[in-house]
């Protein structure tokens, strides 16, 4: 029998957009809610990227980004010859390891600790209150936090009137990060147990009745059944955090730093905003290092994506 004769490329390629345009057209409702937030996202997350060109641009006002000359790597040179750019470096992945440490468990340990209450009442109650810090701005947050630990607020007076001495929490460099990572546990952990309890919710009720017909108490319930089924959202959360080390807040330690903890308060951030705003201004430096903490992140987010994988977890690509 004669083979039948292969369909010409072009031929090919108009049968496929013809089958493309045929399935949008039967979800076009679909592509239509979609519509607007697509065209949010080419405008303010993938247009802008144009402007990492001042990166490798010596940048001129005048001649605006496209027409400022190219200077090659010449920007980043600078970068790493800047002792307070590594300085910042350093303290950023300090700060957010810590945080990866400390923090990060909490709203886990929260939405288990949510999810055990029988009474739903209360149960909705307390999530309300725990997820309310969230939808406070970081001036306000910072506003409560200095007035609470300045040196005449709540709990000095408190300390003074047991007969202590006052403690300068606000300028005290060796209290500034542990003071970081309390403000964002009261102000995070809320919101961060909604995702959990999403999760937890979502685990069929026939594990909890046949772990309880084998006598399992409820704290062997949490970690025989809970924990193993919120693992791949845990996993999820805990890739973007890894993902997000190189940027350290900048809203919430811009305004609880002061001069009194400079040196321990300069994260990347911060080294961003001084050398784009407080000193003489250069967009193309300030540009270059923003491009580098972007870059170093995806590369923590790839490897931690790999490593969840390797331990047999699911990551965030396939």
């Amino acid at each position: 029998m004669k083979p039948a004769a292969a369909l010409p490329a072009s031929k090919m390629n108009d049968s496929k957009f013809r089958l493309l345009m045929r399935e949008i057209w039967k979800n076009r409702m679909v592509y239509t809610l979609v519509l607007p937030g697509l065209v949010w996202l080419i405008l303010f997350a993938y247009l802008p990227m144009g402007g990492l060109s001042l990166a490798f641009k010596d940048f001129k006002a005048n001649l605006g980004i496209w027409g400022s000359p190219w200077v090659g790597f010449e920007n980043f040179k600078y970068v790493f010859r800047d002792p307070a750019f590594a300085n910042a470096v350093w303290r950023t992945l300090v700060i957010n390891i810590g945080k990866l440490i400390i923090q990060f468990p909490f709203p886990i340990i929260l939405a288990l600790l949510i999810n055990e209450l029988r009474m739903t009442r209360y149960k909705k109650a307390l999530q309300t209150v725990f997820t309310f810090p969230n939808f406070l701005s970081w001036i306000v947050v910072s506003g409560v936090v200095i007035n609470v630990l300045s040196y005449d607020g709540l709990v000095n007076s408190l300390i003074k009137l047991l007969g202590g001495t006052g403690i300068n929490f606000l300028g005290s460099e060796k209290l500034f990060v542990p003071m970081l990572y309390l403000a964002d546990i009261w102000k995070s952990a809320g919101w961060g147990a909604i995702i959990f309890l999403a999760a937890i919710s979502g685990i069929d009720t026939d594990q909890y009745e046949a772990a309880q017909i084998d006598g399992a108490t409820r704290l062997q319930q949490i970690f025989k059944v809970t924990i193993p089924n919120i693992l791949p959202t845990i996993t999820i959360m805990f890739i973007l955090s890894v993902g997000g080390l190189m940027s350290s807040g900048f809203d919430q330690i811009f305004n609880m730093a002061n001069a009194a903890t400079k040196n321990v308060s300069e994260v990347l951030d911060v080294y961003i905003y001084r050398i784009t705003f407080q000193s003489a201004t250069d967009f193309s430096f300030s540009t270059a290092v923003s491009l580098f903490r972007s870059i170093v992140n995806m590369i923590l987010l790839l490897l931690a994506d790999r490593a969840a994988k390797l331990m047999g977890g699911d990551g965030l690509f396939r």
